[in-house]
């Protein structure tokens, strides 16, 4: 394979870089749209139906909801390695996100008025976990343990049982370290569904967060307005900046990291040196590529989903960054932290060659649910703040009132609205 190094000036070649928002195929949005239709209406006995079509190879479903281990018993039927390695995760992801919680403000001004911003935790939180081609731990440390942090009252787990119509044992190690309190073997348009109506076993939730395929992540944006979500995730994504003193390795590693996810990933490198992506083109057509595995995938992403990008000056390169706006941004360059304070578009950003993406996958400490296809332009990477609300207080002192009321009077009435202009007159005596 061959790939082809791009002008940044090119504004054809890379349109599907540029390419933004949440678009599935009619036939995604139409079966989304029946699987929720019926689970709203038959519950659990759909929740079942489904799962025996899509998830278990047995002829039935015991049961919905599945028990969480005691977690030693959980950690022994896994390598050490791995328990110590989800044990750092969750260790580290807590210290981020309790650096971020928020606390009310409250303020009260000369004359007694008191104005404030009071924060309270969700109450029932639902986690999707993928289970398709992978096995994810990592995502319930990443969408539980902030929920925990912000207090929310009731988390809940929903992930695709395996063929055995049994859960993975490092999902039920993960639940029982993070402190889920209910866990459901049941995977994707349907299990949002579920978690967005309710049914008999599973009450329903106040927000929905947690990565997915495209079949889960439109019936998430189907279901938004009847409860909350964290936002559309679609396909893996990265953009790796080099320059010169970059190491081709690295840079084509994080390409082939991030192929491997999904089919339909993005992946990209842009630099000023031509000779940088020469040889990262080398190592891509070669065995370096597929060298790891998951060969069928890389070899889809690599053939129709990735660009490299030469770029004449450093403007060029920060453009490709902002009309990008990519889910994972690596900065591979002689002095990365100069970049940072022109940088306003990404999801993650990963400084320096010491730095790779997989870093926040798993053990950095940051979250590793990001805004994919363009949406790092306006929302953000999950967060503390997700799991908690905020409501403003207003309590008027006599002296406020009497002197605000004229002209909250002649507001009201001007906008047409003679009973809001009433409640003023009432509160002076007129």
């Amino acid at each position: 394979m061959s790939l082809v190094i791009i002008d940044a000036a090119d504004e054809a070649a890379l349109t599907g870089l540029y390419a933004a928002g949440w678009d599935p195929p009619e036939e995604v949005r139409a079966g989304v749209a029946a699987i929720l239709r019926d689970v709203r209406t038959s519950g659990d006995k759909a929740l079942l139906d489904y799962t025996r079509r899509f998830d278990f190879s047995g002829a039935a479903v015991a049961t919905l909801r599945v028990a969480i281990p005691p977690l030693e018993s959980a950690a022994q039927a896994l390598p050490a390695e791995v328990v110590a390695g989800l044990h750092l995760a969750r260790e580290r992801v807590a210290r981020f996100h309790e650096r971020q919680l928020a606390s009310d403000l409250q303020h009260t001004d000369d004359d007694g008025t008191v104005s404030a911003l009071l924060v309270r935790p969700l109450g029932a939180v639902g986690a999707y976990v993928p289970g398709g081609s992978a096995t994810l731990p990592s995502s319930v440390i990443m969408t539980v343990v902030p929920a925990r942090i912000a207090g929310v009252a009731r988390v809940v787990v929903a992930t695709p049982p395996k063929p055995d119509g049994t859960i993975d044992p490092a999902i039920l190690f993960a639940c029982a370290l993070c402190g889920v309190d209910e866990l459901y073997a049941i995977g994707g348009a349907q299990a949002i569904a579920a978690l967005a109506f309710g049914t008999a076993t599973i009450a329903k939730v106040d927000k929905i967060v947690g990565p997915g395929n495209v079949w889960v992540t439109e019936a998430k944006r189907q279901v938004f307005g009847i409860c909350g979500i964290d936002g559309l995730a679609g396909p893996s994504e990265v953009l790796v900046v080099g320059d010169e003193s970059a190491k081709p390795e690295f840079v084509a590693g994080e390409i082939v990291a991030q192929a491997e996810h999904d089919p339909l990933a993005r992946v990209a490198a842009v630099s000023e040196s031509r000779v940088l992506l020469e040889r990262v083109a080398d190592l891509l057509g070669g065995d370096f590529a597929t060298e790891c595995g998951r060969s069928k995938i890389i070899e889809k992403v690599l053939a129709e989903r990735t660009y490299l990008v030469h770029a004449k000056n450093r403007e060029q390169i920060l453009e490709v960054i902002e009309r990008f706006a990519p889910e994972h941004l690596s900065l591979q360059t002689r002095d990365p932290w100069s970049w940072l304070p022109s940088i306003t578009r990404a999801g993650a950003i990963f400084v320096g060659d010491d730095t790779p993406v997989a870093s926040g996958d798993y053990i950095a400490g940051s979250n590793h649910v990001l805004p994919t296809s363009g949406a790092a332009r306006f929302s953000s990477g999950l967060r503390t703040a997700d799991f908690y609300r905020t409501m403003s207080l207003i309590a008027n002192s006599r002296s406020r009132m009497e002197a605000d009321a004229p002209l909250l009077e002649a507001l009201a009435e001007f906008e047409g609205l003679p009973a809001h202009a009433r409640t003023a007159r009432l509160r002076v005596g007129q």
